[in-house]
């Protein structure tokens, strides 16, 4: 499923709405190792675009 993950954030990339609901959608799919590898590669290949969505959505994955 992480790959699957991946493959689906690179192709709604180019949205910012529908990168954040994918990304959603994606922590809910997988489990906590998964989850850690997913944070990495997210920060690795979006941070300088959507650093704000990836920090809300990893914050409130982190909380809950």
């Amino acid at each position: 499923m992480l790959e699957y993950a991946k493959t689906i954030l690179v192709k709604v990339s180019f949205d910012k709405i529908l990168f954040e609901k994918e990304l959603r959608k994606a922590l809910r799919m997988l489990v906590p190792d998964e989850l850690r590898e997913l944070r990495a590669w997210c920060y690795q290949q979006f941070a300088r675009v959507y650093r704000t969505i990836l920090n809300r959505v990893f914050g409130q994955a982190a909380t809950a």
